[in-house]
């Protein structure tokens, strides 16, 4: 009897005469079984972690390349300026450096006025450095290899060309303006992957090197690329035309084969038509001289003298006296009466045949002769012949019980569409032009929509690999703190015990003043169940802690030895 009232049995007799709970909180949790510290310490490190990752997370510097395809020299040089200037960088294989997003900008303008990176191409920096020494010839080769690593520079600024070289051959120029020779140039151009150059482009780049150079002609510039083909003088392409031409050819035929579209859409349907446009386009240019002289001939012609140029000269010659001696003969001789012409005159008389004489006249006249000089040049671009092909899809027809079927185009409705089709590209007969236009069924693949899932989409993709980091922190810690840490703090710092109510059968003392009569139970007292149960609780923590204690108690219990020892109390 003795042990049921003792101070260990107490407290199982008071069920609410409970120990004094700890007041500290590392008194609290110390006192807490071991399952709760071990959630707690889990629960408490997992939180850390994930405040740690949370932080490196939202931290991650977004690196990007401040320059790529560098040389090893100019990338050590350029790692070591970084490493000076306290900016954390990346190397990557290919000659790729990359620092943070947020100081490209500035590290670029740094770096460049540095000097980084020098590259092998040298500029008119080289002239900075002269010696005292130094010759003519030297200074000269020296600004020759200046100007072409300007020249080098300015070609590769272009975002088609990866690398470029220029080669100058510059003659030394004498003082003969005869002798003196012009210089020449040669570019080496290396395109990015898949990258072509225009013919504005490949122009440009010529022009600009005969701009740098003095007395350099475009047409002394040649621009190669990487596979040794001419660019500045594109070779014949089959066709024998160049890309110009080519181009002009391609926009004849394009602006044909509109008129086509224009003229015949709107009678068959925009989808219901195909056509094509062949141009045989003459680019030779041909010049040719003609002079054709013309007689003035004819009645009506009038003779236009040019020159006239006449000459006459007598030669007269005294002949002896002949005959017989007489008066007649002693008298001077007449002169002759005969006409220059040559006409017939009378005879002289035998006396006046004393002297001889003679006459000679020249006359030349010169004309106007009618000259005609034409010089005939063809035009360049000329179209020789066209060759034209339409298709016109076959007509849907639907009958009266809704089956559709395709009907081709009456041949009348064709030959219409012939004559516009001629119209439209001024067809000529005399120029051997053809054009021919069809009907035929149009063959469509019916392409069936792909239904992607919503899960499938690229932006739901997108969106889940940017928030699944930050989604299974967030997740860790809350499985941490709902399923670790408040378990446990719970467990350290219990609920207020809700106060009992007045009346019967709150305290064992209670019973004999207070019994209840279970129905049908003889009379016997009724047992109320626990109000709490933190109150079980500690009971079963005692029980556990001092078995020998309680089995004494329950034995008085039974024996009704606690009521007596209660009453003589």
């Amino acid at each position: 009897m003795d042990n049921a009232l003792s101070p260990s049995n107490t407290a199982l007799a008071d069920p609410d005469a409970a120990p004094a709970a700890p007041t500290g909180l590392v008194q609290r949790l110390t006192a807490l079984p071991l399952r709760n510290k071990l959630g707690l310490g889990l629960g408490l490190a997992a939180l850390v972690g994930v405040l740690l990752a949370m932080a490196l997370y939202s931290g991650k510097t977004d690196f990007r390349p401040v320059f790529t395809g560098l040389s090893d020299k100019d990338g050590g040089a350029i790692i070591a300026q970084l490493a000076q200037m306290n900016v954390p960088y990346r190397n990557e294989p290919g000659g790729t450096i990359l620092v943070p997003a947020a100081q490209v900008y500035d590290v670029r303008m740094k770096l460049a006025s540095a000097g980084l990176p020098k590259g092998s191409v040298v500029g008119f920096e080289l002239m900075d450095k002269t010696s005292i020494g130094q010759t003519q010839f030297n200074e000269r080769l020296n600004f020759q290899r200046a100007l072409e690593g300007e020249l080098t520079r300015t070609i590769t600024a272009m975002a088609d060309v990866a690398d470029a070289r220029v080669h100058l051959a510059m003659p030394q120029q004498n003082g003969f303006f005869r002798e003196q020779q012009k210089p020449s140039a040669s570019v080496m151009l290396t395109l990015r992957g898949g990258r072509t150059l225009d013919r504005a482009q490949v122009a440009g780049i010529v022009h600009l090197v005969s701009a740098s150079v003095p007395e350099l002609a475009p047409k002394a510039v040649s621009v190669l690329d990487q596979t040794g083909a001419l660019l500045s003088n594109p070779s014949d392409n089959g066709n024998g035309l160049d890309s110009q031409q080519l181009q002009y050819k391609q926009q004849v035929e394009a602006n044909l084969n509109k008129r086509i579209y224009e003229l015949l859409e709107p009678v068959v349907g925009r989808e219901n038509l195909r056509a094509t446009v062949t141009a045989d386009v003459d680019f030779s240019q041909v010049e040719s001289t003609a002079e054709e002289y013309r007689p003035n001939q004819g009645p009506n012609a009038q003779v236009a003298v040019r020159a006239s140029q006449t000459q006459e000269s007598i030669n007269s010659t005294p002949q002896p006296p002949t005959g017989v001696p007489g008066a007649a003969t002693n008298q001077p001789p007449v002169p002759a009466t005969a006409p220059i012409n040559g006409a017939s005159a009378p005879l002289q008389t035998a006396g006046g045949a004393a002297n001889s004489q003679s006459s000679r006249r020249e006359a030349v006249t010169n004309y106007e002769l009618d000259k005609t000089v034409r010089v005939t040049r063809n035009a360049i671009g000329t179209v020789r012949r066209l060759n034209a092909a339409v298709v016109v899809n076959h007509r849907s027809m639907t009958d009266p019980k809704g089956k559709t079927s395709t009907q081709p185009v009456p041949q009348e409705e064709l030959d219409k569409l012939n004559d516009l089709v001629k119209e439209a590209l001024g067809f000529s007969q005399q120029r051997g032009d053809s054009v021919k236009v069809i009907s035929a069924p149009f063959v469509t693949e019916k392409v069936e929509p792909v239904d992607v899932p919503l899960w499938k989409q690229p932006w739901l993709l997108e969106l889940a690999r940017t928030a699944a980091i930050p989604a299974a922190l967030v997740l860790v810690a809350l499985i941490a703190v709902f399923g670790m840490v408040r378990p446990a703090i719970r467990a350290a710092y219990p609920p207020p015990e809700p106060q009992p109510e007045a009346g019967a059968g709150t305290q064992l003392n209670a019973v004999e003043d207070e019994q209840h009569a279970l129905p049908g139970a003889g009379g016997l007292p009724a047992l109320e169940a626990p109000i709490s149960n933190d109150k079980l609780e500690r009971v079963r923590i005692i029980a556990k802690d001092n078995p020998l204690a309680v089995a004494n108690i329950v034995r008085a219990w039974v024996n009704g030895e606690e009521l007596e020892a209660v009453k003589k109390g």
